[in-house]
């Protein structure tokens, strides 16, 4: 069981304690006091949840955040005067830079997002923040720097750090996404700047397609029309941003069975739903010939075979994969891990690997905040690994550019279920949280910001 499964599991436990709790507090009640009287409670107990209560935080608001950067990338004689930053050394304007800061937040921070305001952006935070938090700088000018917070303060010393880095957008790019659409959400920016970019999809991603069942297919050929639909959307909305179709290919290996590959590299592994042993369905758009097109089997030797040859083929300089400790999904551990054992004795290796992260172990909602805003770093609680960001900014047509790519995605395309969209009208009206002007899907929310954030690896 991953840690984010672990994760879950806890807060489930404790929510049906809380609910049991409650289900037999509002039954004493209803018998001292009034029969009517704990239908009306129940109804405003829920209604506080879904408005309040219904992230999933898997940690204290009061925690502070726990980063170990390189001590020659910390800046001297920075301070905070008047809300102001102040600093005593220029820094490169094409510089990551991140400022860590005591974040407090006052009572109205308990029910609307807290967030620190800084030039013409917003970072948001836990709503009842009380402790130390990484603001992402980068972009801005931070010559007289003004921050002021909303619904919280800022309290302390400040600490900043700068890493200048080359302009990976001028080099040989490639993105591995472990599913179509993970390469527009983390790196869509960098990708459609880039002037030789790659786009390598690992699996067809045919799971969970009750949607299409709605439409009057049963399972299989639900999950067979999924697969086929992400197939295609890996390799045409690329285009959009200008990757020729050459350069993108989707190896179509089963979701969520990268890790049975993994555990057993000799052995196919069958498509959970769509019930298929052979990838080569998913590969029909592929501009090119894969070195296992000839049995097609899901296993994971003939996964880094396919990977080698692109690999020798693009001869990337930069390749942008999952980060292995911040982004928990199995598929995307997998896709780290299967990318750095092709690499092991090939005779062309990149100058940059870089991570990303498109899902959290501690936090569902992050980044948080609105569309179009920064991206401030996210949760960590362990500082045993020292870590290195790189973040890229994005102009507001390059936002809106990558807004289009995620909506021509057919994964993000369905609405969301009854239940989340009354949550998120009550989060509108009772704790102000904004909609995307992009699309419904909360990734519209999460990934079309002024900032894609990656870190060396």
């Amino acid at each position: 069981m991953t840690r984010k499964q672990q994760l879950l599991k806890r807060h489930r436990r404790n929510k049906r304690t809380a609910l049991i709790m409650g289900v037999l507090l509002l039954v004493l009640v209803g018998i001292l006091v009034a029969w009517w009287l704990p239908l009306l409670l129940a109804l405003l107990a829920w209604v506080a949840h879904e408005a309040w209560f219904a992230d999933h935080l898997f940690y204290a608001p009061n925690e502070d955040y726990q980063y170990r950067f390189a001590a020659e990338a910390e800046l001297a004689g920075v301070r905070l005067e008047n809300g102001r930053l102040l600093l005593d050394q220029p820094v490169d304007a094409d510089a990551t830079v991140v400022l860590a800061i005591k974040v407090k937040s006052t009572w109205l921070g308990r029910f609307f997002d807290p967030s620190v305001e800084l030039a013409d952006d917003r970072q948001t935070f836990e709503r009842g923040v009380n402790g130390v938090r990484y603001l992402n700088l980068s972009g801005l000018a931070l010559s007289d720097l003004q921050l002021r917070g909303r619904h919280c303060r800022l309290l302390g010393t400040p600490r900043l750090w700068a890493w200048p880095h080359p302009d990976y957008r001028a080099q040989r790019v490639m993105v591995i996404a472990p599913h179509a659409d993970d390469a527009e959400l983390a790196a869509f920016g960098l990708y459609s700047q880039a002037e030789q970019p790659w786009i390598v999809t690992l699996t067809a991603g045919e799971i969970e397609a009750e949607h299409y069942q709605q439409m009057g297919l049963d399972a299989v050929e639900a999950a067979r029309i999924k697969g086929r639909l992400r197939a295609w959307d890996s390799i045409a909305v690329p285009l959009w941003a200008g990757v020729p179709q050459a350069h993108c290919v989707q190896l179509g290996y089963f979701c969520l069975q990268l890790q049975a590959m993994q555990a057993a590299p000799d052995l196919p592994f069958a498509s959970r739903e769509a019930e298929l042993t052979d990838v080569r369905p998913f590969r029909q758009f592929n501009p090119f010939p894969l070195p296992t097109d000839s049995d097609g089997l899901p296993t994971w030797n003939n996964l880094l075979a396919d990977l080698r040859h692109v690999l020798l083929m693009a001869r990337p300089e930069v390749i942008v994969l999952p980060h292995p400790v911040l982004d928990p999904h199995p598929d995307h551990l997998c896709a780290q891990q299967a990318v750095l054992e092709a690499l092991q004795g090939l005779e062309w290796q990149p100058t940059t690997v870089l991570g990303y992260a498109n899902h959290l172990h501690d936090n569902d909602r992050w980044p948080m905040g609105e569309a179009g805003a920064g991206i401030a770093l996210p949760p960590l609680f362990d500082a045993t690994e020292a870590l290195r960001p790189c973040s890229l900014p994005l102009t507001l047509a390059q936002q809106r550019d990558k807004a289009m790519a995620l909506g021509m995605m057919h994964d993000l395309q369905p609405a969301p279920p009854f239940k989340r969209r009354v949550r998120r009208w009550l989060q509108r009206v009772l704790a102000g949280r904004a909609k995307s002007p992009y699309g419904e899907n909360e990734f519209f929310r999460k990934a079309v910001r002024r900032h894609e954030l990656f870190w060396h690896l």
